[in-house]
Order: structure tokens, then sequence, then C-alpha cells
């Protein structure tokens, strides 16, 4: 089981807890996350990356093990902690103002 942490307003849209949990076929990456993340929810399609590109939205970032992982490419593997269930993905929001 994958573990995910979605910022509040990820979280009302969806109807969901703080964490979630989803099962990813194969290797453990961020495309493989957001692929299981959007079929379990779809209602987050469009949110979290763009719908035909499929990049990362720029006000949201990507946490695992006290690492930034919002620049890696989506295919690499996540961490084994991560793909492993004992650490979760955290989707955070970015905050922008002056």
């Amino acid at each position: 089981m994958i573990r995910v942490l979605l910022p509040q307003h990820l979280r009302a849209l969806a109807h969901v807890g703080n964490e979630v949990e989803l099962e990813v076929e194969g290797t453990v990456t961020q495309r493989a996350v957001l692929d299981a993340l959007e079929a379990r929810y779809p209602m987050l399609r469009g949110t979290i990356r763009d719908q035909v590109t499929l990049q990362r939205r720029a006000f949201l970032r990507f946490f695992a093990c006290e690492e930034d992982l919002s620049h890696e490419p989506p295919d690499a593997p996540l961490p084994d902690a991560v793909a492993s269930g004992v650490e979760p993905l955290i989707v955070i929001g970015a905050i922008a103002g002056g």
C-alpha cells in the first residue's frame, strides 16, 4: 500500500481524510502513484497535474523522506520507504503572494 498525504483543498474535493492508501502495480513512481490516485478519485484529474501534458501543477510540490521530489522525473522510482508504505508521498500546496 502506498500512502499519500493531500493538502486540505484536495482532501475536500475528493471527500477523504488526511491520508489515502493506494495499490500501485509495478515500479512505484510519481506517475504510477498519480495515475492510481486519479483512477480512484477521478475528481482530482487536472488538479495535481495538467490533464494534457501530465506535468505537475506549478503550485504543488511532492515530498517524501524529507526530500523535495517535485523536479524528479515522473518515471523515476520513489524511495523504498514510500514504495513499502513506511513513509507517505506528501503533496503540498505552495503558498505565493506579495
